[in-house]
């Protein structure tokens, strides 16, 4: 059990230095293209609220700015949630090498963070261009990179 945790812990810190990863690339896009940040986040949280007849507390300003940590807080959470779940397969024997591990990561990291708002049509990755699809694959394969790598560092006896 104590191994477990271990692997989990372990994921998950691979998941956090990921998610940073996942972020810097996504804010360095911003500032390159000029593009505003995603709605959908906020969209999510919105939803979800709904759906669970939940209330997200205060009106106005605050209760949108409440939001709209709570949808960056769910990203935080899929990036290290998803880096804990490799961890523990780690533990279960799967060594599936750098790139294989960097692209399971990435590939778990992309389903997590886009099932969800597909499942709730906020967004329809058929409907995608080009361009939509580069700029959620290249953080999301920053975040796989940076998880694999971090996992295959603190394998034990490195």
């Amino acid at each position: 059990m104590r191994a477990l945790l271990r692997s989990a812990l372990r994921g998950a810190a691979a998941g956090a230095a990921g998610t940073t990863a996942l972020n810097a690339a996504t804010y360095l896009d911003m500032v390159v293209r000029g593009r505003p940040e995603s709605g959908t986040p906020t969209q999510t949280v919105e939803q979800l609220a709904d759906r669970a007849h939940l209330t997200v507390p205060g009106e106005g300003e605050a209760r949108d700015h409440r939001v709209e940590a709570l949808g960056a807080l769910s990203g935080l959470v899929t990036g290290v949630a998803v880096g804990a779940l490799l961890g523990l397969a780690r533990a279960a024997g799967w060594r599936p090498g750098p790139v294989g591990g960097s692209l399971a990561a990435a590939a778990v990291a992309l389903v997590g963070a886009n099932g969800p708002m597909t499942a709730l049509g906020i967004t329809d990755p058929r409907t995608w261009t080009g361009v939509d699809w580069a700029s959620d694959l290249v953080p999301h394969l920053a975040y796989g990179v940076v998880t694999g790598a971090v996992l295959d560092g603190l394998d034990d006896g490195r």
